[in-house]
């Protein structure tokens, strides 16, 4: 039952997480779970060539400053796997840095771009990005490129051992033992740069293995007058049936319907193709074996001939992750250990505080010393048991433990004597210290976290990047955290009652013992749910009225959802905070139904609002508002805002509480898609027509959106059909400037301007 369970979450929830392409875990410096192996290029996350150059360079870098460790006679201080353009660089660097390296390489050298069809043009993108390194780099012909590249590996005598596939790899102590086909060898550090578009996606079809059905394109030329069957749905089938279908009779299978992940330009290429009969389209059709001369497809459980001289199955590449798995990596986004023994520790953890706090009521005089004793130390085994597992790669014991230190920071923070169990009666006092309370260390804490992981994410998208937007959002973050949500409900509102800098005000018990209401002066209803009950000053209500109803819908219409991304503390947390699993957002037609959830939110609070304004106005549902501000408060303002959100953030990254609950972001999600219906909304995502399909916009989309099937097609991304927060990630992690804000009210919500 149990294992049923957390296979149904693993699968139907986290899974959420992988997006298009899976990824070797890695860190900040690009080292993988194994110590001492490093992965750069394409299986990192470089999606074109400069930056893979980049990260090679940068490995090489960071490895010289570690120092080499002592080595045995015979240990190499570096082997490089993988000869393009990641591992080419990586090798010039380590010559420079008088490092001892091999680079083995199971084809040719740069044998990607070798692959590349004939004449392909290759690009120097981003252009604000000097390459770094010795290799070079420019906009070139294939041909030319490649020419460049070998002269400068002859230049340098860089040892290249191509043709020689890595086999297996051991590792004991400090020394890796590397297994080739030909050869073993031993080194201190190992450079993973095999890129992944060499494994290209099979359909795993009888016949597939024919001399005659190939996996790339090489030389198009060399193909005339012949019957071309050509398999897939992607940019690169489609560009390699516009490209034969000049000499040959071209058909083009596709399972799908349409092609949804075309480049507009190859759309528009396609569609003149098949107007002039030079394409014959088989939509919705399967590959179910390669023949002799024909191949069958399946239409609907209907076989469907298709003669060929030579087939092209051009479905994608996959990631190695046998492969990588056999060398001991890890992937992001991996799920391993075991729900039920990560439960019962978190329990035993809790249950441990229970004896520990003395408040179960079981014992009394002498007896409670030794039972909290034994509390602390039952407490103590349980975290170390879910930190020792964790260790292991148990990523269970990670969300228990994730799960325990929120559900303690929030489940004492409700109040005295309100506090959830275990901590009931003694967990506010415990956690309050230096004559404050623990609500005052629990906003010290949350905006130190802010500040902390604030300034590494500013580091991270402004200063790292030279992004000035990113620079002044971080800014912006900070600032409201620091300002409206910490110095002036803390401390400022207090100086200004105590020095009557509010006037009469400070004379008013109802204004001036609500300091807590402060927080009000940024946060709208109805995220700021207590804005118009609980005896507010009026001051406050009309402040609330104009924020909610007029500010805020006048925000809206200029910067979308802005709110969630430059000014709001949850926002912010999760910016911040957050922005390290920004990556593992859930995504996908599920993860986006997910996102009505707010809605409902946002009913509920609007009902129960309403309750409590029947109540104190004019004594109605006394009973109904008493109870459902009691679950609300309970559910919402600790579950949703609190526990559940934050303890997800390391595995469905930071926007759950503002992506699937928060009101404000749904109110403002209504009306800015209201705004771009009524074509005045200002706020809107364009494309050019340069994206190359790398997925760096959606994998780093903080509220999961499929961002490159806008870029690829040049569609406007708006609040009409996304969630967009306006963060502006995707434009900043574009390597080929193909995002950009755009400021004019849209004309249309189909047709854009390319620019």
């Amino acid at each position: 039952m149990i294992s049923q369970l957390q296979k149904m979450i693993e699968d139907h929830v986290f899974a959420t997480a992988d997006g298009r392409t899976r990824r070797p875990q890695l860190s900040a410096d690009n080292e993988s779970n194994v110590p001492g192996l490093f992965i750069v290029g394409d299986l990192a996350g470089a999606p074109v060539i400069k930056l893979a150059m980049e990260q090679g360079y940068q490995v090489i870098e960071h490895i010289s400053g570690l120092g080499q460790p002592t080595a045995e006679d015979g240990v190499l201080d570096l082997i490089i796997v993988g000869a393009g353009a990641a591992g080419l660089n990586a090798a010039l660097a380590a010559k420079d840095k008088g490092l001892s390296a091999i680079l083995l390489e199971k084809g040719k050298i740069a044998n990607t771009i070798e692959n590349f069809p004939e004449a392909k043009w290759v690009y120097a993108e981003p252009d604000d990005r000097p390459p770094k390194g010795k290799l070079w780099l420019d906009g070139a012909k294939k041909e030319d490129l490649v020419h460049r590249w070998h002269q400068i590996v002859e230049d340098n005598d860089l040892d290249i051992r191509t043709e020689e596939p890595l086999v297996s790899l051991d590792k004991a102590g400090a020394t890796f033992t590397v297994t080739s086909s030909k050869e073993t060898y031993r080194c201190q550090r190992l450079v993973l740069a095999t890129g992944q578009r060499g494994n290209p996606r099979k359909l795993g079809v009888a016949g597939e293995n024919r001399e005659p059905v190939y996996h790339r394109l090489y030389s198009p030329r060399s193909y005339t007058n012949e019957q071309i069957l050509i398999v897939g749905g992607g940019n690169s089938a489609v560009e390699a049936a516009l490209t034969l279908s000049d000499q040959n009779t071209v058909t083009l299978s596709h399972r799908g319907s349409g092609f949804p992940r075309l480049f507009r330009d190859n759309q528009e290429k396609l569609d003149a193709a098949l107007e002039l009969g030079r394409i014959k389209l088989e939509l919705e059709t399967n590959i179910t074996s390669f023949g002799e001369t024909h191949a069958v497809l399946d239409r609907s459980g209907s076989p469907v001939q298709v003669e060929y001289d030579h087939a092209f199955v051009l479905i994608g590449s996959d990631v190695p992750v046998v492969f990588l798995k056999s060398l001991g990596i890890r992937m992001e986004n991996e799920w391993a250990g075991s729900l039920k023994r990560s439960a019962l520790l978190s329990l035993t953890t809790l249950l441990g505080l229970w004896f520990a706090g003395g408040q179960t009521g079981l014992v009394s005089g002498s007896a409670l010393s030794t039972l909290a004793l034994g509390g602390w130390m039952l407490t103590l085994l349980s975290l170390g048991g879910l930190l020792l597992f964790g260790k292991q790669g148990d990523r269970w014991a990670w969300l228990g433990l994730s799960f325990v230190v929120w559900y303690t920071i929030y489940g004492v923070k409700v109040g005295t004597g309100e506090e959830f169990w275990p901590f009931k009666n003694w967990g506010y006092a415990a956690l309050s210290f230096a004559d404050r309370p623990w609500s005052f260390w629990y906003t010290v804490l949350y905006t130190v976290l802010m500040t902390i992981f604030g300034f590494q994410a500013l580091k991270r998208w402004g200063l790292d990047r030279k992004d000035r937007f990113q620079v002044y959002r971080f800014v912006s973050l900070l600032g409201f955290q620091w300002l409206f949500f910490f110095v002036i409900p803390e401390f400022l509102f207090q100086w200004a009652v105590e020095y009557r800098w509010v006037g009469e005000l400070a004379d008013d018990p109802v204004f001036r013992d609500q300091a807590w209401r402060s927080y009000g002066i940024v946060y709208a209803w109805p995220l700021f749910f207590y804005t118009f009950f609980y005896n507010p000053h009026h001051v406050w209500v009309v402040w609330g009225v104009l924020l909610t109803f007029v500010l805020i819908p006048i925000f809206v219409i200029f910067s979308g959802k802005r709110y969630c991304s430059w000014i709001c503390g949850c926002g912010g947390l999760a910016e911040t905070f957050g922005d390290r699993w920004r990556h593992l957002a859930p995504k996908g037609k599920s993860a986006i139904a997910w996102e009505k959830m707010n809605f409902g939110v946002l009913v509920l609070a609007t009902v129960i609002t309403g309750l409590m304004l029947a109540k104190d106005t004019w004594g109605l549902f006394s009973a109904q508002a008493d109870w459902s501000i009691g679950v609300y408060r309970i559910f919402v303002d600790v579950w949703l805002i609190g526990i559940l959100p934050v303890t997800l953030y390391p595995f469905l990254g930071g926007k759950i509480w503002c992506r699937y609950w928060c009101p404000l972001a749904k109110l403002m999600d209504l009306m800015s898609a209201f705004y771009t219906k009524l074509r005045i909304s200002r706020y809107h995502i364009v494309s050019n027509d340069k994206c190359i399909g790398c997925d760096e916009c959606s994998r780093n989309c903080l509220v999961g959106i499929d961002v490159m099937s806008f870029a690829l097609k040049q569609d406007v991304l708006d609040n009409s059909n996304t969630s967009c927060i306006g963060c502006g990630v995707c434009i900043t992690v574009c390597p080929m400037d193909v995002l950009s804000f755009d400021p004019r009210p849209q004309t249309s919500l189909v047709q854009i301007e390319a620019f």
